[in-house]
């Protein structure tokens, strides 16, 4: 069997500078990047997220209520949509993307080019363990990796490689994370934004 790093979300609206920036997105996507270069053989493969809206309806709110719906960010076919800069991409053998015409928090809402889910995907590649890192650790990354859980890989979430909201919905967060058996590496990174 093997395992896969899945990089959620690492994406330019979710860092300093973006339409829904998260304080420490640019310093998770450098530190990705470092580990993915000390460590080149910790991973059997590397897959990544994108949010990529197309028209997510009440997702995105005028004005917004940050628990539900969310400011305008990562519109196909803007700046806004693309990985950070600092994060290498070298390595990403697949990127699914999610919530086209929804909204969508977990990667395994997403699908790859061709259509293939996140799930099937690392089912086809004999994954059976995951570790998770990325942009939000109380959203996107809460979401995919409790349905990582669920879809039955070992599940650990590398916190110090994840960038968070707020520290309320964080604690909610790894709480429900804990729960569901995902193991909780490190501590994520909040700060005021």
């Amino acid at each position: 069997m093997a395992n896969a790093l899945i990089i959620v979300d690492v994406q330019n609206d979710f860092c300093e500078g973006g339409s829904l920036a998260v304080a420490g997105g640019a310093g998770v996507a450098a530190g990705i990047s470092r580990l993915l270069a000390s460590e080149p053989e910790r991973w059997d493969h590397v897959v990544a997220t994108k949010d990529y809206h197309i028209d997510p309806g009440a997702h995105f709110g005028d004005p917004p209520d940050f628990v539900e719906s969310w400011p305008r960010h990562c519109v196909v076919g803007t700046s806004g949509s693309e990985f950070h800069p600092d994060l290498a991409t070298g390595r990403v053998e697949a990127i699914f993307h999610k919530g086209e015409h929804a909204a969508a928090y977990s990667g395994f809402e997403g699908h790859a080019d061709d259509g293939e889910c996140l799930a099937d995907w690392l089912r086809r590649h004999d994954v059976d363990r995951v570790d998770v890192v990325g942009i939000a650790t109380d959203h996107c990354v809460r979401a995919t990796a409790l349905d990582a859980a669920r879809e039955g890989f070992a599940t650990t979430v590398l916190l110090e490689l994840t960038a968070a909201v707020a520290p309320a919905t964080t604690d909610v967060a790894l709480r429900a994370m804990d729960g569901a058996g995902v193991t909780l590496h490190g501590e994520p990174v909040i700060r005021a934004a």
